[in-house]
């Protein structure tokens, strides 16, 4: 009896130690110091830590196995030196808690990511970060202010009253200059700037055919690249690869030197771009930022606005007035990868005679049944698979051998902590600020519970009815079908990372079953590819993803031999 007394006292004491850590009520202070600002801030406040001292915390940010940790919380009206507190209550990625978080040593870091109040043409008043040139990145958006990281002892009894301060600011980013070959343009856009409420500019990158001075007499067809924000036009020099440059490994394509071949390739291209038989052309990488993503899916919708009318008809027709553009639909092609896929395909059906055909290479979810593995439908819950006794989280992202790395929850879990109000400037919350109706606080409606999972079918009906773009077109193909015969061409990886191909077999059913008229385009796999592979079986992936620019013109040029109309300009582009 005297033992198990004794028994029972010990494991009570070594349930309150492993208890003292959870009880303890930890605290990081975060302000930021008057000389770098003296104004009030809003935005979303984060604060990081770390194990690792390779580079700062807030570039150890991921959604993968080799993440670190992070904590977030709104803040209005912050003002210097006034401290807003990290508590346990705060959640945070991927310990929920700073209860949670195990003993040792880290870096802390603290970052604002600062919010513009935005007073919209729908009469809403939201609070959301402006893109700054960097391409909607929080941890490196110009104007952010930050901390430098700095060592801390994380104890069994928590963190105490740690003070972190910013003093640091980001610094602006350098407009790309025009060179002979790349000009770089941006407009204004009225249809942008009257429902955001302030001045929204549309920008471009655009490669010159060579000849461009000397035939002023030449009109020119338009690729248009479709994509995440580019700094600049990618794939494109003009001289060899520096023989100075130090060789780099790529972890994603387990190649040695892949900086060199990405330079190699691009200077490859400029080559061919130069030779007697590549057809002159206008290739243009467009900029579209919102405050919710690098890009705007290039398609109207409620929370972000006119995006598709204002690239359609403001951006590209300036495009084309300045730079010589045929300016018809049977002379602009789109194509693009991933995001841009999804782009390519949408625009084309969204604006079915101003394009005349897509290259969509691995593109977001195409059919909401397949919404990368949640049927959002059918599921209760985006997060775990149905069962009344086994709780399985639903895979996010897995490499060719199906070996998984994350899981929606964790995903959706990290972009909360990003930002609430669909703001973290993620790709979950993107789609949702594409293809939800806007809220009444002027913000996109949830798919989905962030925290539980548990999916809003109401919500779901608006998405199939305006963006789920299966269902659009069989739904339209009476409508539609003439204007987009040809047009549709789409590539995918059957090992896609994000498990894209789903959609895209489920698109496919549907092509390969149209009649009056047959899509007459194709729809083609590459087998064990990852994302993003685009139609070429000849070279592994690492290689087809730098010649975008160049792979898809054979089949342009035989859709304009095929498609383009009477009387059409078929001559003044093709001098040597």
């Amino acid at each position: 009896m005297k033992k198990l007394f004794f028994l029972f006292v010990l494991s009570s004491l070594i349930g309150c130690q492993s208890n003292l850590k959870s009880e303890s009520q930890n605290s990081i202070n975060v302000s930021f110091s008057e000389d770098i600002s003296t104004d009030t801030k809003d935005g979303r406040l984060l604060l990081m830590l770390s194990t690792n001292d390779e580079e700062e915390p807030r570039f150890q940010i991921n959604d993968g196995p080799s993440t670190q940790l992070i904590y977030g919380m709104n803040v209005d009206g912050m003002t210097p030196g006034a401290a807003m507190t990290f508590t346990n209550e705060v959640f945070g990625y991927p310990y929920p808690s700073l209860s949670e978080v195990p003993p040792g040593e880290y870096n802390v870091q603290a970052l604002l990511h600062e919010y513009e109040t935005f007073n919209l043409a729908t009469g809403h008043t939201v609070k959301l970060p402006m893109d700054n040139g960097e391409g909607q990145r929080w941890n490196r958006s110009p104007g952010n202010i930050y901390s430098r990281p700095f060592k801390i002892t994380v104890t069994e009894n928590g963190i105490q009253n740690i003070d972190v301060v910013m003093d640091q600011v980001i610094p602006p980013i350098e407009e790309p200059k025009d060179t002979e070959w790349i000009k770089h343009i941006k407009v204004k856009s009225e249809k942008l700037s009257e429902f955001w409420g302030r001045d929204i500019y549309l920008g471009a990158h655009v490669l010159l055919p060579k000849g461009f001075n000397e035939h002023p007499e030449a009109k020119y067809p338009l690729m248009v690249f479709h994509g995440h924000f580019p700094s600049d036009f990618g794939g494109f020099r003009t001289t060899p690869p520096d023989p100075n440059l130090e060789p780099e490994y790529s972890a994603r394509f387990d190649l040695e030197g892949y900086n060199v071949i990405q330079q190699q390739e691009a200077y490859d291209f400029y080559k061919r771009w130069n030779e007697p038989d590549f057809p002159r052309m206008l290739i243009i990488e467009i900029q579209h930022p919102t405050p919710y993503y690098d890009d705007s899916y290039a398609v109207n919708s409620a929370s972000q606005g006119p995006y598709g009318d204002a690239i359609t008809y403001e951006l590209i027709p300036e495009i084309e007035r300045q730079f010589r553009g045929i300016g018809e639909g049977w002379s602009r092609f789109l194509y693009g990868g991933s995001t841009g896929g999804w782009e390519a395909l949408a625009v084309q059906v969204k604006y079915p005679e101003e394009y005349n055909g897509c290259f969509a290479a691995c593109p977001d979810p195409i059919d909401f049944r397949a919404y990368c593995l949640t049927n959002i439908y059918e599921d209760e819950n985006a997060y775990y698979y149905d069962s009344d006794h086994k709780k399985l989280e639903v895979p996010s992202h897995r490499d060719y051998l199906g070996n998984i790395q994350s899981t929606l929850r964790f995903g959706n879990h990290l972009e909360l902590v990003l930002g609430d109000k669909s703001r973290s400037g993620q790709q979950w919350d993107i789609w949702e600020a594409t293809y939800s109706p806007q809220g009444e606080d002027g913000y996109p409606v949830r798919i989905w519970d962030k925290m539980t999972g548990d999916i809003d079918h109401k919500i779901a009906e608006y998405w199939k009815e305006n963006y789920d773009l299966r269902h659009i077109l069989e739904r339209d193909w009476d409508k539609l079908g003439e204007n987009l015969k040809g047009k549709i061409n789409i590539y995918c990886g059957d090992m896609d990372n994000y498990y894209l191909n789903n959609a895209v077999y489920l698109m496919e059913d549907f092509l390969e079953g149209t009649t009056n008229p047959h899509y007459d385009g194709e729809v083609l796999y590459g087998d064990r590819a990852e994302h993003c592979w685009n139609g070429d079986p000849e070279q592994p992936n690492a290689i087809s993803r730098l010649r975008y620019n160049s792979m898809y013109v054979p089949k342009i040029m035989k859709r304009i031999s095929e498609s383009a109309p009477k009387g059409a300009d078929l001559t003044s582009w093709r001098y040597k």
